[in-house]
């Protein structure tokens, strides 16, 4: 464990080095759904090969994410970062350099793996780098450049794809990521959990990627026709996957539990997800809110941006910047909804954020041919972003808050995961149910239905967000725990794609989840 001070020339390169690696993640999450229309008319992809543009790095994300996490631990936190950004650099010149839709595809999912290794290890170097009275102020300054990133993503995006091309947007993290590992390899010390031993749950983790593939596979293709082998095998294969996780996980638990944790000369793997944290109704109740409210939000940023140039006629510059109001809402209040929470509980903020958010859904759905940014796109996005800034910073504080503290970890890793998963399965399902399938995105009639039908859903299920929030989330789970435990962990930002992992818990000796955070305003978390 090091003391590295926030003020000293080392620490100012630490931070730079988190903060880019992080933003490079978070820039290519944000600004390809701003290429997206330019992408598909040059590859000549359908709509399900958007949707697998977008679902093959978050696949791949979601289901290694908490196995990257304890990699960092076990082999180096800096070594593993490292290795997460040449592989995120090298899979974004594959996905500049594809050919075809499958090609991108196969190459996001690269992305995605690359970005399970380095996200988790961001904030995991800060927490055990930084003297520890300078860790606060180090978290909010990576959140809030982090912020800053968010908000310039878009607009970088839009200006890259309308200067020179969609491919640039892959071929700008290949500079970012070298000035990181150039920072990375000079600056930033080497660190580890002494405690972390045993196997790591590599099992565990293909079968909940073969799961979330076989699911999301399904949901994408089976709405656009007759359900053939391929769709019906696909949907088999997920269930079964699905099914055999859960049941490895258990036995796992169990097998640790019971002081089974080695048998014969074999060590029984920590559980990459450890069932008995949902043993606390809390900690289940915020999560199905999460699942909810993250897969609404999933569509809408997936969909926003195609709809604002295919139906509105935006310039890719244009579109992009148009949720900017989202980011800047969130920087500005997510604190403050935090600090409200901790006053009164969670109860209220959330339950009146999520109705407030699915308003906002209902307004960005009447946004079609011929708007206007200021009377119609500026008034949908701002009570949109209002809502979310009431709605996020407590649901972190208030998972966090749910569980006992030695368990920290692990709950903000699930409820990332929780994140990420909802995102996936709702892009994959929903907007095939809205007849966006084939080429629409080429039809603007036909896009602009879809979009609109889309948007009602994802509002429905916002506000089937809130009706969960008033049944069951209770405000002495925040007003009861220490103050140590209950601070939301969002001093200047909380994410929008998702929500952080926990950066102020040391790694609990073993286990299989990611270290800190991986938040990210806009569209992804880092």
């Amino acid at each position: 464990m090091s003391d590295i001070r926030l003020g000293t020339a080392q620490g100012r390169w630490l931070l730079l080095a988190t903060v880019l690696g992080s933003s490079v993640a978070l820039l290519d999450s944000t600004v390809v759904n701003v290429a997206l229309p330019r992408l598909a008319r040059e590859l000549d992809a359908s709509m399900s090969g958007l949707q697998w543009t977008v679902n093959a790095y978050t696949l791949t994300l979601a289901g290694f994410i908490l196995l990257g996490g304890s990699l960092g631990d076990r082999y180096g936190r800096r070594r593993v970062f490292l290795i997460g950004v040449v592989w995120f650099a090298v899979a974004s010149a594959l996905c500049a350099a594809a050919q075809d839709v499958v090609m991108l595809v196969a190459a996001r999912a690269l992305q995605g793996a690359g970005g399970a290794l380095l996200t988790p290890g961001a904030l995991a170097i800060i927490q055990a780098s930084f003297a520890p009275d300078d860790r606060p102020r180090a978290v909010g300054a990576w959140s809030g450049l982090g912020g800053v990133a968010g908000a310039v993503g878009p607009f970088v995006g839009g200006w890259l794809v309308e200067a020179a091309g969609w491919r640039w947007v892959f071929l700008l993290n290949l500079p970012l990521a070298a000035v990181v590992v150039l920072v990375t390899v000079r600056h930033v010390p080497e660190s580890a959990d002494p405690g972390a031993h045993g196997r790591f749950d590599v099992l565990g983790a293909a079968l909940a990627a073969l799961a979330l593939a076989g699911v999301t596979y399904t949901l994408t293709e089976a709405p656009g026709g007759a359900v053939g082998p391929v769709v019906a095998t696909a949907a088999v294969v997920g269930v079964l996957a699905a099914a055999g996780f859960l049941l490895l996980e258990r036995s796992r638990g169990r097998a640790r539990r019971g002081g089974g944790g080695r048998r014969g000369r074999r060590e029984v793997p920590q559980p990459m997800l450890p069932l008995e944290v949902f043993g606390s109704r809390q900690f289940s109740a915020v999560n199905a809110v999460t699942f909810v409210m993250y897969g609404g939000m999933g569509v809408m940023f997936f969909l926003f941006v195609v709809n604002l140039q295919v139906v509105s006629g935006f310039t890719p510059i244009a579109a992009g910047t148009a949720l900017l109001p989202v980011t800047v809402l969130m920087l500005l209040l997510s604190s403050r909804a935090g600090a409200l929470a901790q006053r009164i509980g969670p109860r209220l903020p959330m339950t009146v954020g999520l109705v407030v958010a699915a308003v906002g859904m209902l307004l960005v759905g009447r946004v079609g041919a011929h708007a206007s940014y200021v009377r119609d796109v500026l008034p949908a996005v701002a009570v949109f972003g209002l809502g979310l800034s009431a709605v996020v910073a407590p649901l972190t504080a208030t998972v966090l808050a749910t569980v006992d503290s030695r368990h920290a970890g692990v709950a903000s890793g699930v409820n990332n995961a929780v994140a990420r998963t909802a995102g996936l399965l709702a892009v994959a399902a929903i907007p095939p149910l809205a007849g966006l399938t084939g080429a629409a995105y080429d039809d603007p009639a036909v896009f602009s239905g879809g979009f609109a039908a889309s948007m009602r859903v994802c509002a429905v299920m916002l506000l089937a967000g809130a009706v969960l929030t008033a049944l069951t989330v209770r405000d002495d789970v925040l007003r009861a725990a220490p103050d140590h435990e209950r601070e939301p962990r969002c001093k200047s930002h909380c994410a929008v794609g998702a929500p952080p992992l926990e950066p102020d818990h040391e790694p609990e000796s073993g286990r299989q989840a990611a270290p800190p955070p991986d938040a990210a305003p806009g569209t992804t978390p880092r």
